[in-house]
């Protein structure tokens, strides 16, 4: 193939304009076949392949369990079967003890998480919004966060007791950081010329934030209530580790002391089934109030 005089000196003087006299030319490359969208970056796959991947997910645990169950590789003493640990919850669930530990924990989240939310968001929208908001509660909070919540139990026993403040407590102390944090890097993240633009239309301080920055950061605030939701959960579990007489993290204790296995999956289970509607409701609630983001 011929290239013309003027075609290649034009390339040189653009190389040396950009600095890469060095470089040499790029390598061909054969032209990518067609692949799967399950092995592209960020491609949308059909309902039928999420709906099998989901399905997937699930059911291989569930059958390694199983396998590990027949074939008698872990005594079913440390390992219980599926059908035992059915049995177990429905023997908890009939007797109605399942329900009053569940009723037990679902409130102390309610109070203790729902306590820090009421408390991080604004302080968070407060950090993300002003500078001076971040410089007087950044550095107090950094510190904190690092702090692990479940070393405040011998504090909170001697301060409260050992009732229900010293464990709704705990879960706040757990949770009330980072859910601040993640709010402020959400607030922090609304684009500057949205806010410019709300100022030369008119609006004012106060009218930026409730009318721009809140609705904006929305979103994001419930995607954070949504993590942090998850660690509510393992907090409160090792809240009622400590002289409860009722709670699903009682239940497993109280479980493991007569090595009742069966109970311990089955309070579990329970557990993880109880993250995943709230995640669900979660989720829901994101999308209503942030039909735009999508």
């Amino acid at each position: 193939m011929l290239v013309s005089p003027l075609a290649v000196g034009a390339a040189a003087t653009d190389t040396t304009r950009s600095g890469r006299e060095g470089w040499g030319p790029l390598p061909r490359r054969p032209r990518p076949g067609r692949t799967s969208p399950l092995l592209t970056i960020r491609a949308p796959i059909s309902r039928r392949s999420r709906l099998t991947l989901a399905v997937l997910s699930l059911a291989l645990p569930f059958l390694a369990w199983v396998v590990l169950v027949a074939s008698g590789v872990v005594p079913s003493r440390f390992l219980p079967s599926p059908g035992a640990v059915l049995a177990a919850g429905i023997g908890m669930a009939e007797s109605g003890e399942l329900f009053a530990d569940l009723w037990a924990t679902v409130q102390r989240v309610l109070f203790g998480f729902g306590l820090a939310v009421a408390v991080s968001v604004p302080i968070g929208i407060v950090m993300g919004t002003f500078r001076a908001g971040q410089a007087l509660f950044e550095p107090l909070i950094s510190v904190l966060r690092y702090l692990p919540a479940s070393a405040f139990i011998p504090l909170l026993v001697i301060w409260m007791g050992l009732g229900e403040p010293s464990k709704i407590a705990l879960l706040f102390i757990g949770t009330v950081f980072f859910n601040t944090l993640m709010v402020s890097d959400v607030v922090r993240g609304v684009p500057r010329p949205l806010i410019d633009v709300s100022y030369t239309l008119g609006a004012r301080r106060g009218e930026v934030l409730r009318k721009v920055i809140v609705p904006h950061s929305l979103p994001g605030i419930v995607d954070a209530v949504r993590v942090n939701a998850a660690a509510a959960w393992n907090f409160v579990v090792v809240a009622e580790l400590v002289n409860s007489t009722e709670g699903l993290g009682y239940r497993i204790v109280r479980s493991q002391r007569f090595l009742q296995t069966d109970k311990i999956f089955a309070v579990l289970i329970v557990i993880g089934l109880c993250g995943v509607l709230i995640d669900v409701v979660l989720r829901l609630l994101r999308n209503k109030v942030g039909r735009w983001t999508g």
